[in-house]
């Protein structure tokens, strides 16, 4: 059994690479280097809250999070239906991400539709990993930020966003005991992915890396 401790560091060492446990950067062992994907609760449903400019799509997702959490998502139009399509689809990958490791399962029908080969494998492993653990998510989460550096023939594509974890943070399960931490730079993660459009249309997450208290992310 993981003391409560032992725990913190866990949730704090996997933060930018699992489930975005934020205010980890005191405990965390990274500090603020870069890491890289190789290849790649019960009662109501927590809230997601799109940008208030955000068009509605009808074939949207729907995400189940848990009670205590809640999704912020700041993505504008660019005016490319191309670009939108792109950011759009990436902001859906991060909530679904947020709720595999809120279900305790890498298998979502939201992960499967938006992430692929490698990458997928390896948040389904370390949503395993981080369940077993004794671990999941507490708190807000918001997502800003998003640009498309590159698309090349409308079919492949990269992204950078960033994540602000200031205000989310794990907590056990057995317990539901909230494992809060004082927050930092280090709670503001820049991504930057790879992503490729699959047969449906929809645009998936292949290949992805983060950086912890980048400049370009850090708010207030």
């Amino acid at each position: 059994m993981l003391t409560t401790r032992r725990r913190v560091a866990t949730a704090c060492l996997l933060a930018a690479v699992t489930f975005s446990g934020a205010g980890c950067s005191s405990d965390s062992g990274d500090g603020s280097s870069s890491d890289e994907i190789a290849g790649a609760g019960t009662g109501e449903t927590g809230a997601s809250t799109p940008s208030a400019s955000a068009t509605p799509e009808k074939d949207a997702p729907t995400f189940d999070f848990p009670s205590d959490v809640k999704v912020t998502v700041e993505n504008d139009p660019t005016g490319d239906a191309t670009k939108d399509a792109l950011l759009r689809d990436v902001a859906y990958s991060a909530q679904a991400r947020l709720e595999a490791f809120g279900k305790g399962s890498g298998q979502t029908e939201n992960m499967n539709r938006y992430f692929a080969a490698s990458a997928l494998t390896y948040w389904a492993d370390r949503v395993a990993t981080v369940k077993q653990d004794g671990l999941t998510v507490s708190g807000d989460y918001r997502y800003f930020g998003f640009e498309a550096t590159d698309v090349a023939n409308g079919k492949t594509a990269a992204v950078r966003y960033c994540e602000d974890q200031s205000k989310g943070y794990s907590k056990e399960i057995s317990t539901n005991k909230v494992l809060r931490t004082q927050p930092s730079d280090k709670d503001f993660i820049l991504y930057t992915l790879q992503a490729a459009k699959d047969a449906r249309g929809d645009w998936q997450v292949l290949k992805q890396s983060w950086k912890k208290g980048d400049a370009s992310c850090v708010q207030g």
